[in-house]
Formats: structure tokens, C-alpha cells, sequence
């Protein structure tokens, strides 16, 4: 769990609140159902309305990564690759065959089944690329789906509050209740601007960031592999690889 995400988020709704309250404001004027139908529900079907499904269900799969985050370990993974390429080195590409079984990552496990099979290594690249740029293009397209959100979630905050100050002037004969009708109605737009700038936004910016480092995660691997099925030295597929790693 990435506990540094979740302070952020505490923070940001913490400022808010706190600041609230100093200026003498009360948390149950900031607590509206309708509004937050509005706001959320409306943004919620605009998104849907532009996104395809499935690139839409890929952003929610995605969002996890927010608290959960893809594990990643560059130097773990220089240590293994330098292994297997010791192993190839010794018995040859096909003592890789029983680290088959030990890889959960099909892109991983494909791109060793490659190796082993004796594929050139120009080949090896390419599939392998291809595979992966298929991957991160598709989950960025995914990400841009908070982006979305966040452009939307004002503009509908602002409607709310429209409709919230429609209302108010439908009750003019009573102006004891305007005061507080057309604060209700401005909850609206603090839904649509908080929501965008302290979660929408922030968040796409953050899977953005994780898919790129998952994205350098497999050049490193494919460069590993190239470096393997080239009968590179150990010592040099290790130097190949953290020369890789420290400019990514």
C-alpha cells in the first residue's frame, strides 16, 4: 500500500476543511446529497458517454494503482536477468526452460519462451515491443479517462449550481430561506472543483507516472533478453542494464 498517496489525499481534504472551519464555516454546509448526485453522477455519464467500454473498465482496473501500486524492484530485476544470462552462458538457452514455471508475468514468461526457442534476437525485439507499446498505449488512454473527468466535473458543478439557484428564486416570497438556499446551491460547484482538482486530476497524473515506470520496467526486461539471447557476458548484460536504469 502506498501510504505517501494517502497522506497526500488527507492533506489536500484537510486543508480544505480546516480552512472551513476558520473562517467560522460548518462541515454540515458543505454536506449536500443532491449536489454530489449531480457533480459525481453527471461527470460519471459524460465519461461514459465519450470513453468505450473497454478502455473505460481498463481505468477502473487502473485506479487501484493509486494505493496499490504495481510492485517494481530495477535493481532486483538487473540481479535476475545477470543470473539467467549466467545460466545461458552455462548450459545454454535451454537450461533457461525450468525459470519458465517461476515467472506470474505473461509478458515476462513470453518473452523468455522467445529466447529459448531460439528466436533472433531482432525478432525478439520486435514482438516484444510491440507487445509492450500495445500495453502502456492502451493504459494511458486509460489514465486520460481521469483527466476527463476533472475537465468535467467543474463545468457540471456549475450546472448544479444553476439548478440549486433555480430553485432559490422559485421560493423569493420567503427570504428567510434565500441565505442559506443559495449557499446550498454553491456547494454544487465546490463538489465540481474540489472533486477534479484534489482526486480527478492528481490521480491521472499519478497513473500516468506508474505506466511510465512500468513502461522503462520492460525495456529494461527486453534489453536483458536481447542481451541473453546475444551470448552477452554476465558482467556486461549487468553494466548494459544499470546503464539503462540510471538514465530511465
Amino acid at each position: 500500500m502506498d501510504i505517501y498517496a494517502l497522506i497526500g489525499l488527507f492533506i489536500a481534504f484537510a486543508a480544505v476543511l480546516t480552512g472551513n472551519a476558520l473562517e467560522g464555516g460548518q462541515l454540515a454546509s458543505l454536506i449536500d446529497g443532491p449536489a454530489l448526485i449531480i457533480v459525481l453522477g453527471g461527470t460519471l455519464g459524460a465519461v461514459i458517454l465519450q470513453t468505450p467500454m473497454q478502455r473505460f473498465l481498463r481505468a477502473c482496473a487502473l485506479s487501484k494503482w493509486v494505493i496499490l501500486p504495481p510492485a517494481g524492484d530495477t535493481g532486483h530485476d538487473i540481479e535476475r536477468l545477470s543470473a539467467w544470462s549466467k545460466i545461458a552462458r552455462r548450459e545454454g538457452l535451454l537450461g533457461l526452460e525450468n525459470l519458465l514455471d517461476t515467472l506470474d508475468d505473461p509478458f515476462q514468461r513470453k518473452g523468455l519462451e522467445l529466447v529459448i526457442d531460439g528466436v533472433e534476437p531482432a525478432t525478439v525485439r520486435r514482438l516484444m515491443e510491440t507487445e509492450s507499446n500495445t500495453r502502456i498505449d492502451g493504459d494511458l488512454a486509460a489514465a486520460q479517462v481521469f483527466k476527463s473527468m476533472g475537465g468535467y466535473a467543474p463545468t457540471i458543478g456549475i450546472l448544479g449550481a444553476v439548478i440549486g439557484l433555480i430553485q432559490v428564486m422559485g421560493n423569493l416570497a420567503d427570504p428567510d430561506q434565500l441565505g442559506q438556499g443559495i449557499a446550498t446551491a454553491f456547494v454544487a460547484t465546490i463538489y465540481g472543483v474540489g472533486f477534479a482538482n484534489l482526486v480527478f486530476l492528481p490521480v491521472a497524473d499519478r497513473l500516468r507516472s506508474l505506466i511510465l515506470r512500468a513502461a522503462n520496467a520492460d525495456d529494461l526486461f527486453i534489453e536483458g533478453l536481447i542481451a541473453i539471447a546475444e551470448g552477452e557476458h554476465p558482467r556486461g548484460v549487468e553494466i548494459r542494464l544499470r546503464g539503462i536504469a540510471a538514465t530511465g
